[in-house]
């Protein structure tokens, strides 16, 4: 049987909690496998060494390499962040053409390349996962690479004339069709990768396959998700239990409505605010009666301008609305700036009447999967959840609204506590099944066995 060799920026190191929805469904998905799991160490050096270090963790092998600092900023902090984040989520204004940014996403992604390509065997199916890694496949082409090598964006494919703003945008689509098989998230994705080749590379495309220059590619829209008996079983366990009792004698019989995110300008955190703020003023029988949770993770890129400003942001609309509408016995919002873990987390969305995952664009939004997977099946809460969510297409019995339109979101809050139990059932039957079927494992098991056409 063929070895995996998944590759991603950031590894699961030995030791670590699987901090994100993403890394613990991955993790989860491979435990039936021989795998090799090989990414940056997290860890930077002035003389970076050029060595691979393995390391085993359970049914998984661990390989990483460090990185220099001028490369960290200028290929993560750079390129990845500053350029391809921002203009995959529709944000050209916030977009970084720095092309010093470019050659250095080149020759961090030649460099994983070399070291990975020591550790191949020529059996083994690769699976290289998200932006930070789109000329992988090329450069390990360019070595003499002859495994299957598939890539899966996790983020939006933005639509062909958002990404014409990029100087190089056909070369760095050009390498991204060098791998066999190139995985979205979802039909949006898909269609627009597919307009993208046509219009911008004059290439020829199929429902499955793109062909430039007599090159084919193979395509798929995939959805990823969490391993469901594990985001199951999260409110079970001892922190998540004892969350939800806590959150649940501060309610004193009131109504959460519960929303997680890490601090980026995509996740619509204000718009999120101005929602609950305007539910609040549109519907006065809901004060006192619900309770906002709002926890906020720091980004993984502290003092970058734009998170600092929302971060301001955020604490200063906090703090208003809470003026505002708070009275002596009854806060309103409750903002919390600190890292929640998973089985906290859980537990909060066991309690909550209503999840509230509002980006304002998402690749796919495995938070809004999680808090459906929490429920209690008996007294389920309600899922409000962004059109413009990955995850919207699957779980199409959510309240689906267009987070830029706070109005739209505060009536959908109001429809969610008003819900009678048996339409909450329905709901939460309907999108558990979506989310059983397109769970980490199907993701991981239906494209390996695509990939393995090759």
């Amino acid at each position: 049987m063929a070895r995996f060799v998944l590759v991603s920026n950031r590894v699961p190191l030995p030791g670590q909690e699987s901090a994100t929805s993403f890394t613990a469904a991955l993790t989860a998905s491979l435990r039936s496998h021989d795998c090799l799991w090989f990414g940056w160490s997290g860890k930077l050096s002035d003389s970076p060494s050029l060595d691979v270090r393995v390391t085993k963790r359970r049914h998984l092998t661990i390989a990483t390499v460090d990185l220099g600092q001028r490369d960290y900023d200028e290929y993560y902090n750079g390129y990845a962040h500053q350029t391809l984040w921002p203009l995959f989520h529709y944000r050209p204004g916030l977009t970084s053409y720095n092309r010093a940014y470019y050659a250095a996403y080149h020759r961090v992604n030649a460099l994983f390349a070399s070291q990975l390509a020591k550790i191949l065997r020529p059996d083994d199916m690769v699976l290289v996962q998200d932006y930070h890694l789109i000329p992988l496949g090329e450069e390990l082409r360019k070595l003499g690479c002859k495994a299957s090598v598939g890539f899966f964006l996790h983020i939006p494919f933005p639509a062909h004339q958002v990404l014409a703003t990029l100087y190089n945008h056909r070369r760095l689509i050009r390498s991204m069709l060098a791998y066999d098989l190139v995985g979205v998230q979802t039909d949006a994705d898909l269609q627009a990768l597919r307009d993208y080749v046509e219009r911008e590379l004059a290439g020829t495309t199929t429902v499955t396959e793109v062909t430039v220059d007599g090159q084919t590619t193979r395509i798929c829209a995939r959805p990823f998700g969490i391993n469901v008996e594990d985001a199951r079983q999260q409110p079970e366990t001892p922190a998540g239990r004892r969350q939800a009792e806590r959150m649940e004698q501060s309610l004193a019989g009131g109504s959460l409505i519960v929303s997680a995110d890490r601090l980026d300008y995509t996740k619509g955190l204000a718009e999120r605010l101005a929602a609950f703020e305007t539910l609040l003023e549109h519907h006065p029988e809901h004060r006192r009666r619900v309770t906002m949770m709002q926890t906020v993770i720091a980004s993984r890129r502290p003092g970058v301008a734009e998170y600092d400003e929302l971060r301001r942001r955020l604490e200063i609309e906090a703090g208003r609305l809470n003026g505002r509408y708070a009275e002596f016995d009854w806060i309103p919002l409750r903002y919390i700036y600190k890292r929640v873990s998973r089985s906290a987390t859980a537990g909060l969305f066991r309690v909550a009447r209503i999840g509230l995952m509002t980006p304002l664009h998402d690749g796919m939004n495995l938070l809004a999967k999680d808090f459906v997977a929490a429920q209690d099946p008996d007294d389920p809460g309600v899922l409000v959840l962004s059109r413009f969510a990955g995850a919207a297409q699957a779980l199409s019995s959510a309240l689906i609204v267009n987070p830029y339109d706070t109005l739209e979101t505060a009536n959908a809050l109001h429809v969610a506590l008003e819900m009678p139990l048996d339409q909450r059932k329905a709901r939460w039957a309907s999108m558990m099944d979506a989310i059983r079927r397109d769970s980490a494992e199907a993701w991981f098991a239906g494209f390996a066995q695509e990939l393995a056409l090759k």
